[in-house]
């Protein structure tokens, strides 16, 4: 028998755990496509926009040992007749016998006029970097956008310049996720950095100068971070292959596509439900248990065994509030226990410094994903 080719897109945090996971459970072969040849713990990019340097951390030192072929490229299509993946610069496709697909989301800067042209996101490190340099000579930053993302940003740059107005807009209203515990620590926050909120405040369009709000007003801002909103790629609809109204690939509870059998779909880029039937949002926690979900299930197939399906509950936020601050709301119930404050900074410290450890230890990638 022919030992399988599994091909692996996308070496973010799912991507290079499912990856590892595969090559050491299943025994087949395994092939890594990333465009990069670092590893971008996009959990840290709020820190990276503010001038912190972040640890290098080369895919080739991470997957050391391993027996997975690292090839850096473009991804420009997928062929599931011929199970075939083309590559921007690769002279031949790569073959196939299971696909993961791994390639998670970026920010959307095109629904919103004006995004583009004048926002800087932090979804990738070069945006990050972008939004650091913006800083140098920007006098009032706006943060659009009160998820997590928009929450670290915020408090992130506040705390770093507090000699600069720093802004939110959202258009909802501030810690909407979270008990009244958690919004009133929230709020705390916010008013001992300075940061300025505006709620309910949906953006019409995105200027030189800041923002237009769809109720006329004007929130000035000379530079703006754009938190809110993100995409998939479309390689996945274009393929042929089964898709939500996002381009979200549909699989089943082992992660594996509705439609084409062969392949799987992890992290932002899969709609995947837990045993409730509710979708799993994006983020690094719900995506790496999809890794870990999806490298069992294709080892037990392989195997000759029945996979379980996945089974997960979001159980807690894990919010960084600048350096020294910090809240993890254990349950969504407003009578959830609450952490807040110096302790809170050092849990979440320890979930990305354990999501990153994970990446040398997948193992180990299911205990640090549990509590963001």
């Amino acid at each position: 028998m022919t030992t399988p080719h599994i091909v692996v897109l996308g070496a973010g945090y799912t991507g290079l755990t499912a990856a590892k996971l595969a090559a050491k459970r299943s025994g087949a072969t395994v092939t890594l496509i990333n465009n990069r040849d670092r590893f971008v713990e996009r959990m840290r990019n709020h820190q990276l926009a503010t001038g912190q340097r972040l640890r290098d951390l080369p895919l080739g030192d991470l997957l050391r040992g391993t027996g997975i072929r690292l090839v850096i490229d473009g991804v420009t299509h997928i062929d599931p007749e011929r199970r075939q993946v083309g590559l921007a610069r690769g002279a031949e496709p790569v073959g196939y016998d299971l696909l993961v697909y791994a390639l998670g989301s970026h920010a959307d800067l095109e629904t919103i006029p004006g995004a583009a042209e004048h926002a800087t996101a932090v979804a990738t490190a070069e945006q990050a970097q972008q939004l650091r340099d913006r800083m140098r000579t920007a006098g009032t930053v706006a943060v659009v956008g009160a998820g997590l993302t928009g929450i670290e940003a915020v408090t992130e740059l506040a705390e770093t310049y507090p000699d600069r107005t720093v802004r939110l807009a959202t258009s909802g209203t501030l810690g909407e996720m979270l008990s009244e515990r958690g919004r009133r620590h929230l709020h705390q926050t916010f008013d001992r950095l300075g940061i300025q909120v505006w709620e309910h405040a949906a953006v019409a369009k995105v200027a030189a100068d800041g923002l237009l709000l769809e109720n006329g007003e004007h929130v000035g801002a000379d530079a703006v971070a754009w938190t809110t909103g993100f995409r998939v790629p479309a390689l996945a609809r274009a393929a042929g292959l089964a898709v939500d109204d996002r381009g979200r690939m549909l699989v089943d509870p082992t992660l594996r596509s509705v439609s084409h059998p062969e392949v799987y779909g992890i992290g932002d880029a899969a709609a995947a439900h837990n045993q409730d039937g509710q979708e799993l949002r994006m983020g690094c926690g719900p995506g790496g248990i999809t890794a870990v979900a999806a490298a069992r299930a294709i080892t037990d197939r392989l195997a000759g065994r029945t996979p379980k399906p996945l089974r997960f509950k979001d159980f807690a936020w894990c919010i960084s509030l600048g350096r020294r601050d910090g809240l993890v709301q254990f349950g969504k119930a407003d009578d959830s226990p609450v952490l807040t404050g110096r302790p809170a900074a050092l849990v979440k410290e320890s979930v990305v410094r354990g999501a990153a450890y994970g990446q040398r230890h997948p193992a180990t990638a299911v205990l640090a994903a549990l509590p963001y």
